[in-house]
């Protein structure tokens, strides 16, 4: 399994919105952009995706609100929308374009079998549960 950029930046974005707005409030790209330290004009990108994706609403000159309450928002849903329905399926571990069963990396496997454990507990947690752990506790 290997994830993007955009799939860490999305995360990113959605932990800042979690913690910083409430959930009917809408953001302005560039205020996510800044609070969550990721780059603005690579950021709109996934906003857009997110949106289409039913993870945020947005609103012309307002920015982009979350869609549902961060307790319902499943980090599998989130991966899916920016890395595509089968975020687990057949994903080198290594990046290997080429890893299949008739050409193996040396995890593949291994890896073959993790597959489902992760993409289950993926499923199970919420941008809520993502959000407490990446707040700083003391």
């Amino acid at each position: 399994m290997r994830l993007s950029r955009e799939s860490r930046y999305a995360v990113q974005a959605l932990i800042f919105m979690a913690e910083h707005a409430p959930s009917d409030a809408y953001v302005g790209a560039r205020v996510i952009a800044a609070g969550a330290d990721l780059p603005a004009a690579y950021l709109h990108k996934i906003l857009r995706q997110l949106t289409v994706g039913g993870l945020l609403r947005s609103r012309r000159g307002a920015g982009y609100a979350l869609a549902r309450p961060i307790e319902q928002i499943e980090m599998r849903e989130v991966l899916a929308t920016i890395e595509g329905p089968k975020v687990f399926a057949g994903r080198c571990i290594f990046w290997r374009e080429e890893c299949s069963e008739s050409d193996p990396c040396e995890l593949h496997f291994v890896w073959r079998e993790l597959e489902p454990t992760v993409e289950a507990t993926i499923g199970a947690t919420t941008l809520a549960q993502v959000a407490a752990a990446a707040t700083p506790h003391g």
